[in-house]
């Protein structure tokens, strides 16, 4: 690479070159006419016009010679200025590196960054190599475990290396990719699907694309291009494959719906049976509870014949005294006695016992006995 005091000699010579050819030119063509005259135009001081003015002499030939000396060497400085000029400053691109080259052979120290470089003219030459984010798609047929054909296409993301680009440079060119990134994803992508069967390429997609991208960063470090990400875009089967495993998944299909449904009729039956089980309890249950009620109902009653039985016993009165609470204020249309010798007895009540009947008649002629005789 060139120096700035390099660069800066080749302005002050250019200067100089100028310079010279200018003071060459004053010399040749001697005093200049005071409106500018151009090429060729000589004033004569011998020769005046009638105002004193100097008279302007030609000379063909010499204007001829004289132009072409000073227009040639001009000329030929200009072009080997711009050609100088031109080799020794290069310029790479954004994204790049620059590869330097000395009469054709490669500098391994260094690549050349993004910007304006100045080098040696005639000597040396800038390749540029891109070091952004690039992509390749490729397509590679394998065969999996079960020996079913397969066609993968990966595309995948990779970028050189920008301190080793003039390495990359000068093992593999610029076809590098050709000649190593295609072979590695081919191989990779053969290697690895032969590790699980066709089935297994589509449920463990994730685990198959990891072991083919550690595959390729293995094969492609060695040339200095790191990977930075794979994507398998798409996996292809043979048309017998792909019709076995729509009928699977239609068996498979079925045979979810098959259970479903059984599932859905075992549930209905339960529900049926919890629903007859439940009845059948609530009907027990009100049989039982009907049945307490019966008991207690008539448990209840047996308590109040006794009661009216001992009632009966103990105060032969309190028939009398259910009469008053039945009777409606209502006279019978037909009345009899008691007994002999009884009248004006209401028959509210009768209980065909004797000792009833005993006690009727005596208090029939107790009360015969006590009311007057009409």
């Amino acid at each position: 690479m060139v120096e700035i005091s390099t660069i800066i000699g080749l302005v002050f010579t250019i200067i100089m070159i100028a310079v010279i050819g200018l003071q060459i030119y004053r010399r040749r063509y001697g005093m200049r006419s005071p409106m500018g005259g151009g090429f060729g135009r000589r004033y004569s001081p011998d020769k005046v016009t009638p105002e004193g003015e100097p008279l302007e002499s030609y000379s063909p030939m010499s204007f001829n010679t004289s132009v072409m000396k000073v227009i040639i060497p001009a000329i030929i400085a200009i072009i080997v200025v711009i050609v100088v000029l031109t080799s020794s400053v290069k310029i790479v691109d954004a994204g790049y590196r620059g590869i330097l080259l000395h009469f054709g052979a490669v500098d391994t120290s260094g690549s050349l960054d993004e910007g304006l470089h100045f080098v040696v003219p005639f000597r040396d030459n800038v390749i540029q190599m891109e070091v952004r984010t690039q992509k390749v798609v490729v397509s590679a047929t394998s065969a999996s475990k079960d020996l079913q054909d397969v066609s993968t296409e990966v595309a995948l993301n990779y970028h050189l290396r920008p301190d080793a680009a003039q390495l990359l440079y000068q093992q593999l060119g610029y076809e590098y990719a050709n000649r190593v990134i295609q072979p590695a994803i081919q191989e990779s992508v053969k290697q690895v699907t032969a590790r699980f069967n066709a089935e297994e390429l589509i449920t463990k997609r994730e685990i198959v694309k990891g072991q083919i991208e550690e595959q390729i960063k293995q094969r492609l470090g060695i040339y200095f291009i790191d990977v930075e990400s794979l994507s398998i875009t798409e996996f292809r089967f043979s048309q017998q494959f792909t019709k076995a495993v729509e009928a699977k998944v239609e068996a498979q299909q079925r045979a979810l719906q098959a259970q479903n449904e059984l599932l859905r009729i075992r549930i209905e039956a339960n529900q049926t049976e919890a629903k007859a089980i439940g009845e059948q309890r609530a009907a027990i249950a009100q049989a039982t509870g009907l049945r307490q009620a019966n008991i207690l109902k008539a448990q209840g009653e047996a308590e109040a014949i006794q009661i009216i039985d001992k009632q009966l016993r103990d105060n032969p009165t309190y028939l009398e005294w259910l009469k008053t609470q039945r009777w409606d204020g209502k006279l019978p249309l037909v009345t009899s006695g008691g007994g002999p010798g009884a009248s004006g007895i209401t028959p509210f009540i009768e209980i065909p016992t004797e000792q009833y009947g005993q006690s009727q008649r005596a208090n029939s002629t107790s009360m015969s006995t006590a009311m007057p005789a009409g």
